[in-house]
């Protein structure tokens, strides 16, 4: 797999040239400045950034989506972890799965990733833990139903617990779901509550964070006239039920060499700023992780997306 192509600590750096002639984080009611970094962690879409024992890392997974290949699908794909200041490889693991999420828990990565077939598309969501990052033990996570399809997911903590967003194909290809635990490895998916955005539309590749008192999701939405390509909204609610979407709304989209996406997104703080990392590509044959930071801590940046004066859209998960 590629290196990282610069340190993690030099572009940074390289990111102070271009926040210095930026609008103020939470200046008014523009849109946050998303500063897009000169950087590139190579082929790759499904990404989280974490920090594990005081280092920074990327969690990812290799995906070879090659029609007509004649090496087993599940053959083509595994689950690894890059140093985000060296840009080498530490961990390698889950072969067969894809769609990543890593969730840090003291000592513990935990990490989500959904299981692949050669014929059947992906399946259930499986929970992956380490202490070292050597040794991994594995289980059911979320159990698909029926003909349902799983892929991406997003865990964050809550005042009850762990909270987990689960991309599903139903009942709209694509939509998210929800599911809670106690202790990370057991999981009970909340019943009747289904994200298909404003109109019962596509609603894809969910991360999950919670500030109180709102939880905050960024999911990618279809092509919309004026913009290019698949865009990333934002959305917040007290109650997983209710949700506002952000005025802001799309927060990214697919600029010079980019193609026509700005996907798959994931975030973490690190040293007081928050560092967006998101796919760019056509969404068929290629696509890369790039970054882009927001010049403060990760609250200051959901709230500055919604606003105080403004009339906020609201959309209900509920089913009956």
């Amino acid at each position: 797999m590629p290196f990282v192509s610069v340190r993690f600590t030099q572009a940074v750096c390289l990111v102070w040239i271009l926040v210095s002639s930026a609008t103020p984080a939470g200046a008014g009611d523009s849109k946050p400045p998303l500063i897009k970094l000169p950087v590139t962690f190579g082929t790759a879409m499904e990404n989280t950034p974490v920090i594990f024992n005081g280092r920074p890392l990327l969690a990812l997974n290799h995906r070879d989506d090659t029609k007509d290949s004649p090496i087993p699908y599940t053959k083509r794909m595994h689950l690894y972890i890059k140093d985000l200041c060296t840009g080498q490889e530490v961990a390698r693991f889950g072969d067969g799965y894809s769609f990543v999420n890593a969730f840090v828990k003291g000592p513990e990565m935990h990490v989500f990733a959904s299981q692949g077939t050669d014929t059947d598309w992906f399946k259930s969501i499986y929970h992956f833990v380490s202490t070292d990052l050597k040794t991994w033990s594995s289980e059911l996570a979320i159990p698909l139903e029926d003909d349902e399809h799983l892929f991406n997911c997003s865990v964050c903590a809550d005042e009850q617990g762990y909270v987990m967003a689960y991309e599903s194909n139903k009942p709209v290809m694509f939509c998210f779901k929800f599911a809670r635990s106690k202790d990370l490895s057991k999981w009970e998916k909340i019943p009747g509550l289904v994200f298909t955005g404003e109109k019962n539309e596509y609603s894809a590749c969910p991360v999950l964070r919670y500030l109180a008192p709102y939880y905050y999701v960024i999911y990618l939405h279809d092509a919309i006239p004026g913009h290019n390509g698949y865009v990333p909204f934002l959305a917040r609610s007290s109650d997983l039920v209710t949700w506002q979407l952000s005025p802001m709304n799309p927060i990214l989209e697919a600029s010079q060499g980019e193609g026509i996406n700005n996907s798959d997104i994931d975030l973490f703080e690190w040293e007081g700023n928050t560092y967006l990392f998101y796919a760019t590509g056509d969404q068929q044959t290629w696509g890369s992780v790039r970054m882009a930071m927001y010049a403060g801590p990760m609250q200051a940046f959901f709230e500055s997306c919604f606003p105080a004066a403004a009339q906020l859209t609201e959309v209900s998960t509920k089913r009956e």
